[in-house]
């Protein structure tokens, strides 16, 4: 799951220089090639925009030791970026918000990446002083959430890892409208939360032969909402979600954990979309290192099967372990 090729994305904003910054700590840990684009949409890029971009570069270098390289060209719109990043194993996304009826219906530009381009896209809004020390990664216990703890746990081996699952209560609003006695909704919660436990136990399980310090919370209420609580809680720098596919009408409509998790957080966000990842496979095919050999205890016989309740579409509710 380590990144072994990452383009950094820049408006040459406050964020963009942050983003910068993160890429190159990055490859300087894994050993990635790092690859610096200039986008401008919308507005237009400063003059001397590919002459700046080339000095960023190779102050990157000699600060880091790295092998950079630019795109000799201003990206105007979203497929002048997914051209750029064609073969990238990681996106590190730094420009300032956009404002306007488009974002507001069609989301930001970052957004629409994440629709196009099944690749893992890090948001960068802070300064980078080192690598990351502590992380949260918003889960939903299905199996992509192994690869979102797998990719978090890659960027810096050492990092406390906080697995979190928060669930919603609109089935709880339900089971009241359709005049379900409290004492049958209590049944329901608790069976939930004792799902919830067992599924947090069978994830959190495989990953305790790694370096990193992993440790696990149930919330209760609105998912995105939620980790965005917990992050400041815990003071963790980063939150890994993951982004089922959708369309932009979809998530206007609908929303996403990830894009209301983006909209609503001030802090750094890695986003990984279900089906990117084989990025590991990809790096195996390549000849290179994955990040580690996980390594499976199981205290029970088998994965703990998901209650009847939660295939009628309930959750359940949650207290930290």
């Amino acid at each position: 799951m380590i990144p072994r090729s990452i383009l950094a994305i820049t408006d040459f904003s406050v964020q963009g220089n942050h983003a910068l910054d993160r890429a190159a700590l990055l490859c300087a840990e894994h050993g990635a090639a790092l690859k610096l684009l200039c986008v401008a949409f919308p507005g237009e890029p400063p003059p001397d925009a590919v002459c700046r971009l080339a000095h960023h570069a190779l102050q990157l270098e000699q600060r880091h030791g790295i092998r950079t390289r630019t795109v000799n060209r201003t990206a105007f719109t979203v497929e002048d970026v997914l051209a750029s990043a064609h073969d990238a194993d990681l996106l590190v996304w730094g420009t300032a918000p956009v404002r306007g009826l488009r974002a507001f219906f069609m989301g930001e530009p970052v957004e629409a990446v994440l629709r196009q381009r099944q690749c893992p896209v890090l948001v960068v809004r802070h300064p980078a002083p080192g690598p990351y020390r502590s992380l949260v990664v918003a889960v939903d216990f299905s199996e992509a959430s192994r690869g979102l703890v797998a990719l978090g746990a890659a960027l810096n081996q050492q990092a406390r890892i906080e697995l979190f699952h928060a669930i919603s209560t609109a089935n709880e609003g339900k089971l009241r409208y359709a005049e379900v006695s409290e004492q049958a909704i209590k049944a329901y919660r608790d069976e939930c939360l004792r799902h919830a436990r067992d599924r947090m136990f069978w994830l959190t399980d495989s990953y305790e032969a790694r370096r990193n310090r992993v440790l696990s919370a149930i919330g209760h209420g609105n998912p995105a909402r939620q980790v965005l609580v917990q992050q400041q809680r815990s003071g963790a720098e980063l939150i890994v979600v993951g982004k089922h596919p959708a369309s932009a009408l979809s998530d206007f409509l609908f929303g996403s954990v990830a894009r209301r998790v983006l909209g609503g957080g001030a802090g750094d966000v890695l986003v990984v979309p279900h089906g990117s990842h084989d990025l590991a496979r990809r790096a195996a095919a390549r000849g290179q290192p994955s990040a580690g050999r996980r390594v499976v205890r199981r205290l029970r016989a088998g994965i703990p099967d998901e209650p009847a309740i939660h295939r009628l579409g309930a959750t359940g509710n949650g207290a930290r372990r």
